[in-house]
């Protein structure tokens, strides 16, 4: 009988529903018309993202072990970019033409949530190769529509729309791989208000630019919720099996 996993809990899916919309605002923070507020706001989720994953640490205090596997680990790549993500954003607040490079730093940091999920190898709705484009598609359309509230321009608009459609894709695939039910609701909600509900909202923003702070919250809420989903009631433990026993030669 397949268990769900009680490792991780609502803390930790508060890491890839912060973190991961704090990552993508920041790669999109260059669209803003004033990208200073975006890159204040993307560095709080992250940091709160971050903290959340610090609170359900049993000891707090070796939380730094987390630097000792570079060559091992996600989690301690996913840390590394971090400390860069806060140090380019700390620098392009003064030099805007750092941006770009804070932009990159975020994407590494939301491809390592990623992998983090795909290396769970005994849980089949993480291990799926198919959840890594999810997870970033995911964090870069949540990122894309918190922007919303810092513009609405052509530009933005337009980078919105593609993000939201390509991670209602990128759900289509992953559904297609992994079955999984306790996903069903979440990925309906993906759809009607985080892909369909969105993409009305941010054609109306053309013309009424107030609309577009709402097909923003319509994509991140869709997002959160199936992070939430993924991580805390979806992650179902694969039993181990032995499908060649071991057999004693007789003589």
């Amino acid at each position: 009988m397949n268990r769900l996993q009680v490792n991780w809990d609502i803390r930790a899916a508060l890491n890839f529903m912060l973190g991961g919309a704090g990552a993508g605002l920041m790669v999109t923070a260059g669209f803003s018309q004033d990208p200073r507020y975006a890159i204040l706001l993307s560095l709080l989720l992250v940091a709160c993202g971050l903290g959340a994953v610090w609170l359900e640490i049993g000891r707090k205090l070796r939380a730094l072990h987390v630097f000792f596997n570079p060559f091992t680990s996600w989690m301690t790549r996913e840390a590394f970019f971090a400390v860069l993500l806060f140090a380019f954003a700390g620098v392009s607040l003064a030099f805007p033409q750092f941006i770009a490079a804070t932009a990159l730093a975020a994407l590494a940091f939301l491809y390592c949530q990623a992998r983090i999920l795909r290396a769970a190898k005994g849980i089949p709705a993480w291990r799926a190769p198919e959840v890594a484009p999810l997870i970033v598609s995911t964090g870069l359309a949540e990122g894309c529509g918190l922007a919303l509230f810092f513009g609405s321009g052509a530009v933005l608009l337009g980078a919105f729309a593609f993000a939201v459609a390509v991670r209602a894709f990128a759900w289509r695939r992953y559904r297609s791989a992994v079955p999984a039910p306790a996903l069903a609701g979440a990925g309906a909600s993906l759809l009607l208000l985080g892909t369909f509900a969105a993409l009305v909202l941010a054609a109306a923003a053309w013309m009424v630019p107030l609309l577009a702070p709402l097909a923003g919250i319509a994509a991140v809420a869709a997002g959160w919720l199936l992070k939430l989903d993924l991580v805390t009631r979806a992650a179902f433990k694969q039993p181990l099996t032995l499908p060649h026993l071991p057999v004693r030669g007789t003589r």
